[in-house]
């Protein structure tokens, strides 16, 4: 009996997660997961271009669809794992209020409810203040949790996929889903990340502050090679892409008053060339002798030397070509990314605050601290990541 039971479970077990076979709510929950920062990206360039519009522009549709297609996902996987599930299923599962669901799940279903309740504040908040040029108002903030939860859950969805039967195609997929969360990091700080302002410490501080902490994550939990390099691939693939082809698309402002009067879709910044680190942190990855608390810590020194020093030499030299006239066209984009509501004049074409942001080696010491310590908390990370499978 015992024997039938064990065999039953088995067999359940591998038509759930069949060899080569990505499931269908992993594929679903990641296309939710990309629309979201192709729908953000596309906003920015609304308000870029035409200004405050209806809440039902092509651009919000997108990013709502990526919450309610992974919320929607994760909701019938909660159903049929309580109701319709087998034993296997459950035990891989996690129990809230009797309701069984994977880890992954639980937190796209919070994350979709989030960006449900954003919607009318972020409609409200338009009409009582107006036109808002910042990326961060408060119903955006509530907008960009949401948007992290239910990508991270998408994540761990095919995480645990990748963890459970090791197939090469799960882990391609996650290392997709490490670059997708990448991209919707960059877009938060997108103000502060400007090429005029890559000459400053707190550019230096803020880039590794947030991104070796994908970075490393990604490189640690894959069971693929060059992941934290693929992840950044992905990221400034999908940049180029919205370079590319936005501007394709003929618009003019609506909104009083008109600077900048563009005629075209605005494209975004140009993105970080986080391939270079990638690289460094992937190789740096590969030839780790031993794990351990002591061996991840040098592991995380070297990983957030690397990261600052290939960074600063890529995009040092990089953002003072992004400022010149050789980079103001199709592929790069450069002095095309400005909204219309700003006024066109030489400030574009230099360094902000050097007066009061320049770089120095106190600025260098806090962004490698920051860059050592964010390595090493993604280590611990991608060691917990390496083992999920619920």
């Amino acid at each position: 009996m015992e024997a039938a039971v064990l065999t039953s479970a088995v067999s359940e077990h591998e038509v759930s997660d069949r060899p080569g076979m990505l499931p269908w709510y992993c594929l679903t929950a990641v296309f939710g997961a990309t629309c979201i920062p192709l729908g953000a990206l596309w906003d920015i360039s609304w308000h870029s271009t035409i200004g405050r519009d209806t809440f039902w522009t092509p651009a919000h549709i997108m990013i709502h669809i990526g919450g309610l297609v992974p919320g929607f996902t994760a909701g019938w996987l909660a159903f049929k794992t309580t109701w319709f599930g087998s034993d296997a299923e459950r035990n891989r599962a996690v129990k809230i209020f009797g309701v069984y669901a994977p880890l992954g799940a639980w937190i796209i279903i919070w994350g979709a409810l989030a960006m449900l309740f954003s919607a009318p504040f972020d409609n409200w908040w338009h009409n009582a203040y107006g036109l808002d040029v910042e990326i961060l108002s408060p119903p955006h903030t509530i907008l960009a949790a949401g948007m992290y939860a239910v990508a991270i859950g998408a994540l761990i969805l095919v995480l645990a996929y990748q963890n459970r039967t090791g197939e090469k195609s799960g882990s391609l997929l996650f290392i997709y889903t490490a670059g997708i969360l990448l991209i919707m990091s960059t877009i938060i700080v997108t103000e502060k990340s400007y090429p005029n302002q890559q000459h400053g410490s707190l550019f230096y501080q803020l880039s590794c502050a947030i991104y070796p902490l994908y970075l490393v994550a990604a490189a640690r939990a894959s069971k693929a090679r060059w992941a934290a390099s693929g992840a950044a691939a992905v990221y400034m693939s999908f940049m180029l892409l919205m370079i590319w082809v936005l501007p394709l698309f003929h618009a003019q402002p609506k909104l009083a008053p008109i600077y900048n009067p563009v005629d075209r879709m605005v494209p975004p910044v140009f993105p970080l060339l986080l391939i270079g680190p990638g690289i460094a942190i992937d190789l740096i990855l590969r030839f780790q002798a031993r794990r351990g608390f002591w061996w991840d810590f040098l592991t995380a020194t070297l990983m957030g030397t690397a990261f600052l020093g290939v960074l600063l030499v890529l995009q040092w030299p990089f953002s003072k070509f992004m400022l010149s006239s050789a980079a103001d066209n199709w592929f790069f984009g450069g002095n095309r990314h400005w909204p219309y509501f700003v006024k066109p004049r030489e400030w574009r074409f230099t360094f902000w605050k050097q007066d009061v942001d320049a770089l120095t080696m106190s600025g260098l010491g806090i962004a490698l601290c920051l860059a050592v310590v964010k390595s090493r908390i993604a280590l611990a990370l991608g060691n917990w990541m390496s083992k999920v499978q619920r």
